[in-house]
């Protein structure tokens, strides 16, 4: 499930203030922000919120909403690894540690929540970038940076107040690509 068209993607992460603000201000990540540690990627807005407590946890209050482009969202999955070996990836444990090992990409998923915070059935996934994807997607990648903090703390009020006829999130639909391999890939099909 994402927010999507032809162009974009809009993905989550969550920052402290220093990050968040360079980023919004300059539209790229940099200066505090690490080239050396894995991010984390997430276009499932309520797992975001999972994940940072609507925003509450320490280190996570500034919330990003990064539209990305669409081909490079594909490149990432493309080179995605699992983040776990599971016999279902037809390949031997030696094979899926040396392709962890070399690839800049890991594919995870996970339980999607709800507002709540209470697991759903339907997975989210996340994907975590480092080395050359880190460095395309901090910069090269992105078409516009948004600081959503506000808004999400407005949201949180709904649900801390249990009125979610009044919550508003973004408008997701399931991300299925021309590509039958990586649609295969990610078991989405």
């Amino acid at each position: 499930m994402a927010q999507y068209d032809d162009d974009k993607i809009i993905v989550y992460q969550s920052y402290r203030k220093e990050i968040g603000e360079f980023a919004v201000k300059n539209q790229y990540f940099g200066e505090a922000f690490s080239l050396e540690r894995m991010t984390w990627i997430k276009p499932n807005f309520l797992w975001m919120m999972f994940r940072n407590g609507w925003g509450t946890k320490e280190g996570q209050e500034f919330v990003l909403a990064i539209h990305l482009k669409i081909d490079a969202f594909k490149k990432y999955l493309e080179d995605a690894v699992y983040s776990s070996y599971n016999e279902r990836l037809g390949i031997s444990r030696e094979k899926w540690q040396n392709q962890v090992k070399d690839s800049s990409a890991r594919l995870q998923w996970d339980p999607d929540h709800d507002p709540f915070g209470g697991k759903l059935e339907r997975r989210a996934i996340q994907i975590g970038l480092r080395n050359d994807f880190i460095k395309t997607f901090a910069k090269e990648d992105i078409i516009l940076i948004e600081n959503i903090s506000d808004f999400v703390q407005e949201q949180y009020q709904f649900v801390l107040n249990d009125d979610l006829d009044n919550l508003m999130i973004p408008e997701e639909k399931p991300l299925l690509f021309d590509d039958e391999d990586l649609n295969k890939k990610l078991r989405l099909k």
